[in-house]
């Protein structure tokens, strides 16, 4: 997936109903990196979350992020994939500047997403938060 937030929200935009934003989301989630299953553990299960959720997270050699998740929910990991786009490959201080609120709203999740789904995703993006906050 070699896209940046802006083409997934411009995306999002071309489909007039939730059904079919929906369906996009989960064609996002399919196109996820496999993530081994040893790694799917306890320790990188991530909290809060209704679905089951894993996350490794590590830096490549120029200080940017790795990010490897699964979920065993379609959607889940279509949320999943809209993280790796805002995330991936980028600094400490970028992730630490990014408006996820501002995204989540233009992408209209913040509308069309059960508080449960909402929660889970926060909590993704805290545990991302945690994680990069150790390296600025």
């Amino acid at each position: 997936m070699n896209m940046n937030i802006e083409e997934v929200v411009d995306n999002f935009g071309l489909f007039e109903d939730w059904e079919d934003r929906y369906r996009y989301l989960i064609d996002l989630g399919g196109r996820l990196p496999p993530m081994d299953e040893a790694l799917k553990t306890e320790e990188t299960r991530v909290r809060g979350c209704m679905s089951q959720v894993w996350m490794v997270m590590g830096w490549d050699a120029d200080k940017r992020l790795s990010l490897l998740a699964d979920s065993d929910a379609q959607i889940v990991k279509g949320l999943i994939a809209v993280l790796r786009t805002i995330f991936q490959g980028k600094t400490a201080e970028e992730i630490a500047a990014a408006d996820i609120d501002l995204i989540f709203s233009k992408l209209g999740l913040d509308q069309h997403l059960s508080p449960n789904r909402r929660n889970g995703f926060y909590a993704m993006v805290e545990r991302i938060r945690a994680f990069t906050a150790q390296r600025r």
